[in-house]
């Protein structure tokens, strides 16, 4: 009797079997996201040092996004 009963709680009672697979499973999902987001937030971060540190990271975004273009240089479009 004693064996059907701890049967019955590791198949169907609270914390059985299918449960812990599907935690597990959960679980992996979980770190695999936190992995990403650790190493977005890693660029970042680095991003934000850069901009920190000097003009050449906000230079590189105004050209890149602005189309910044210094005194004395001049500008070609290249059209294909």
């Amino acid at each position: 009797m004693l064996i059907a009963l701890l049967q019955y709680r590791l198949w169907y009672g609270d914390g059985n079997v299918r449960q812990v697979r599907q935690y597990q499973q959960q679980l992996a999902k979980l770190q695999a996201q936190l992995q990403q987001k650790q190493l977005r937030n890693d660029a970042l971060y680095a991003e934000v040092q850069d901009l920190r540190k000097g003009q050449e990271a906000i230079e590189e975004i105004a050209r890149y996004d602005l189309g910044l273009i210094k005194k004395d240089e001049t500008f070609f479009q290249v059209i294909e």
